[in-house]
């Protein structure tokens, strides 16, 4: 029944315009009354088409709304996409902070324990520049390194007076034509290291003390000499190199290595040597040796002793000689050369060079 309505409807309207068509006769009496209802039915006409404008009107704009709406919708969406991104960038960047800010941290730490280490090293660099600063000043003061130099000059200036005085007392002399076999060597180009370059060691019997020659002792006994003044003027010689070697000792502040007992000819030298003194049974293999250092003097002359002794005493006399050459630089001339050695130290301290060493 509902599909059939739909048709008659259509045919009514069919029949209706078909009667609009067709030319309407409308009576004289009824024309005013015609033209009223004509006039009422256009005024509602424009009516209707001012309301179908407004609508229009209305449906365009909120068409207009919806559009805008839907495209801000879209911008929303977009922007909340956006939003989220920045969200998870915030949080990484948030994580990345956080580790930054334990490294920073961290390395605050450590700068400070270095700066508090600094400061530590600071403060001690402050006192050991003032401890240089007043030792600076000590030693440019009046008590200072100037005036030690200028004592040690003036100390060995007195050195040298007095060595001179020894050089006077005992003076080493060279001989000329004493003996075909000797030789004459210069000790004027002798240096600090030893003994002269191209220059032969000197011998013995070009040399004198006090006039006296010294005759190196032999391992011989008494018997084999043919003359005993000479063993006798020998003796002599030793017993003033040994003053001398004892008044230089004393004049240099050095301690003798082997001390002198001064007895003129009959001089002696001592020789801590260890002496061993077994008073254990030798059959007793636990048994132990006590040690101890004592004293031992071997003669500087021949008459009455063994030769043996004397050549020793002889040697450890060169010795002192020795020491008491290396005190100042310079190298002995040979285990041999006594009186060489002594001269050789006389004329190194009383040089000019001694004053600035």
């Amino acid at each position: 029944m509902e599909s059939k309505k739909p048709t008659v409807n259509v045919q009514e309207e069919k029949q209706k315009g078909q009667e609009d068509q067709e030319p309407k006769v409308i009576e004289w009496e009824d024309y005013e009354q015609e033209l009223a209802r004509l006039c009422s039915l256009t005024s509602a006409l424009e009516e209707a088409k001012r309301k179908k404008n407004n609508l229009e009107q209305k449906l365009h704009s909120l068409t207009q709304v919806e559009a805008e709406s839907l495209s801000q919708s879209n911008e929303l969406d977009e922007m909340n996409e956006k939003l989220e991104s920045r969200k998870l960038v915030m949080g990484n960047m948030s994580m990345h902070s956080k580790i930054v800010e334990e490294k920073v941290r961290k390395e605050e730490e450590r700068l400070s324990s270095e700066i508090r280490s600094l400061l530590v090293a600071g403060t001690a660099l402050s006192e050991a520049r003032k401890r240089m600063q007043d030792s600076h000043r000590s030693l440019t003061g009046e008590k200072g390194y100037v005036h030690l130099n200028k004592l040690q000059k003036l100390l060995r200036l007195r050195q040298q007076y007095m060595l001179s005085q020894v050089s006077l007392l005992y003076p080493v002399k060279f001989v000329i034509g004493r003996a075909p076999e000797q030789e004459l060597e210069s000790f004027t180009s002798s240096t600090k290291s030893g003994v002269p370059s191209g220059s032969k060691p000197v011998d013995q019997g070009s040399l004198t003390i006090a006039g006296l020659n010294l005759t190196v002792i032999p391992s011989t006994k008494m018997s084999f000499f043919t003359d005993k003044k000479e063993v006798q003027r020998s003796s002599t010689a030793l017993g003033y190199v040994a003053h001398a070697v004892s008044l230089i000792a004393s004049y240099l502040q050095v301690p003798l290595r082997y001390p002198l007992r001064l007895g003129g000819s009959r001089s002696y030298i001592c020789d801590y040597a260890p002496a061993i003194d077994h008073s254990m049974s030798s059959s007793d293999s636990n048994s132990i040796s006590s040690t101890s250092l004592k004293p031992v003097e071997f003669p500087l002359f021949l008459e009455g002793q063994d030769s043996t002794r004397a050549a020793y005493a002889v040697f450890l006399l060169n010795k002192d000689l020795e020491q008491l050459l290396n005190f100042i630089g310079v190298k002995s001339l040979g285990p041999r050369h006594v009186l060489a050695n002594l001269k050789e130290l006389l004329r190194t301290i009383l040089s000019s060079e001694y004053i600035e060493m």
